[in-house]
């Protein structure tokens, strides 16, 4: 049954990837063996626009559009892959504007209704029935508590569970297919990618969710300045209805509208940096869907986040291996860094460390202390996945959110403060971070986390081990991809972006 799905949505796609031109962008990469290139060519040849993107990242992002909601959101988590598409691609995709036509402001008064039981005009003073802003899971619309609070009202569009799950099963089954017919491309790990993209499509379509995102990231920030979260109603949220409150403010990018209202540009670059410094590594928990869009600027010079359906965790051994990379990144000890890599299991036996190391030095040396806008995060990129591709290092999925927010970053930072020194602001942040957290206090605590937790296991694990195939398992790589998520985070995160 899956079959027939995709062949019989399969026409269609390829017809309108084929009039995006993106096909013969896709046929440009090294990823496929040589008869599906020459089919993709051939089909752009016989089928592409005159009027086609010639930008690549364009093209696939109208062509996702055109395609509907779930091709949408797998589109923009496939910016997080560049391993898969491209560096090209990939930054194209970061920009994929999220926006479908609106539904009527009848039927969001009835989901608002048929959520909480209660009529609109009970639970708002006033609803306005045209959306400010309609994408491919819900649309926002602005009213008033009783109370006179202003709200942003967030609905989830009809039906849109029943059509994402047809994506979903979609998008694996094509998966499943690229992997029998290209046997080569399993070590890109599509099903995989398939099923992360399902679980946070799961956690997209509850609003519940989303407001408890919200309410963490908000506890966490709480004694920070210069940053703040919106308030919650949970007594209006509900599954498919989540209520906010409203922000008046200039998006982070508008730099024209920062300057005008008297915005000092290089605070809101400082407290952008310390906050996002904060969630990666004092938290382990960042916002990961961080477009300019999400990030407003209120009247007193406030950061003020919004939407949080899409967050990232890293654990304390995850953070402190990002910081200890970014130190040595930092000092130039490019050997050291190779050791790290070495000693967390990233490399195989036979690679030979000094050739590793003068890889890292010929990526990162170019670009070390210079100024935001002299750097191109795509070109550094590409480089990366060059040199990942001859070590033959794979990705860890929990880096791929971090890299999708540097990524998201690069366009903006480049117009709010191209002349910041990333590189200067890091330091201090890396130096303080790892002088207060990284003890022996803190390590000893987190050992005993980690035994406790072994020994909570280990009667399941030996378990496991008896019912399973004696053959040893392959060893496992942890991410190359950390790498490029870390020179993002120099490069970007501190740059006037969470």
């Amino acid at each position: 049954m899956a079959v027939i799905l995709v062949i019989w949505r399969l026409p269609r796609m390829g017809f309108i990837l084929g009039r995006a031109g993106v096909l013969g962008h896709l046929s440009k990469l090294d990823l496929w063996p040589a008869w599906l290139a020459n089919l993709f060519k051939l089909v752009n040849f016989l089928i592409v626009s005159r009027s086609a993107r010639t930008d690549a990242g364009q093209a696939l992002c109208e062509a996702l559009q055109a395609l509907g909601p779930g091709f949408i959101k797998f589109g923009q988590a496939l910016a997080t892959r560049a391993d898969l598409i491209g560096p090209e691609l990939a930054g194209g995709l970061v920009q994929l504007q999220d926006k479908l036509p609106a539904f009527s402001g009848r039927l969001a008064r009835q989901i608002i209704q048929d959520s909480a039981g209660e009529s609109v005009e009970k639970l708002f003073s006033s609803f306005d029935d045209m959306p400010v802003a309609a994408a491919s899971i819900a649309q926002v619309h602005k009213a008033q508590l009783p109370d006179g609070r202003l709200v942003a009202v967030k609905i989830l569009r009809p039906d849109i569970h029943k059509r994402m799950r047809r994506d979903i099963r979609f998008f694996k089954t094509m998966a499943r297919l690229v992997e029998t017919l290209a046997p080569a491309l399993r070590r890109l790990r599509l099903v995989t990618a398939v099923d992360q993209f399902e679980s946070i499509s799961e956690i997209e379509l509850d609003l519940r969710m989303e407001a408890a995102a919200g309410g963490k990231l908000s506890e966490n920030l709480e004694a920070d300045s210069g940053i703040r979260i919106p308030f919650i109603d949970l007594e209006r949220t509900s599954s498919s209805v989540l209520v906010t409150e409203w922000i008046d403010g200039v998006r982070i990018d508008d730099v024209d509208a920062l300057a005008a209202a008297g915005h000092d540009i290089e605070e809101i670059t400082k407290i952008a940096a310390t906050s996002f410094f904060n969630q990666v590594f004092r938290d382990g928990y960042f916002h990961a869907d961080m477009h300019p869009g999400n990030i407003f600027i209120t009247a007193d010079g406030t950061l003020v986040p919004i939407d949080f359906g899409i967050m990232g965790q890293l654990d304390f051994s995850d953070r402190l291996f990002l910081a200890r990379l970014l130190m040595a990144i930092l000092e130039r000890d490019y050997d050291y860094v190779a050791h790290l890599h070495y000693d967390a299991g990233m490399l195989s036996e036979n690679v030979p460390l000094p050739l590793f190391a003068q890889s890292l030095r010929s990526v990162v040396e170019p670009v070390l202390g210079k100024a935001l806008g002299d750097i191109s995060l795509g070109i550094v990129l590409g480089q990366i996945l060059k040199i990942s591709s001859h070590f033959d290092i794979s990705v860890q999925p929990q880096f791929n959110l971090l890299q999708k927010t540097m990524m998201m970053a690069e366009g903006v930072a480049r117009t709010l403060n191209p002349k910041a020194n990333m590189w200067g602001l890091a330091r201090p942040l890396a130096e303080n971070w790892m002088s207060s957290e990284v003890t022996l206090k803190t390590q000893a605590r987190q050992f005993g986390q980690n035994l406790l937790r072994l020994y909570q296991t280990l009667p399941k694990l030996l378990d496991r081990l008896d019912q399973a195939d004696p053959a040893p398992p392959p060893p496992s790589k942890m991410p190359w991809l950390i790498i490029t998520g870390l020179l993002a985070l120099v490069l970007f995160g501190h740059s006037g972006l969470l």
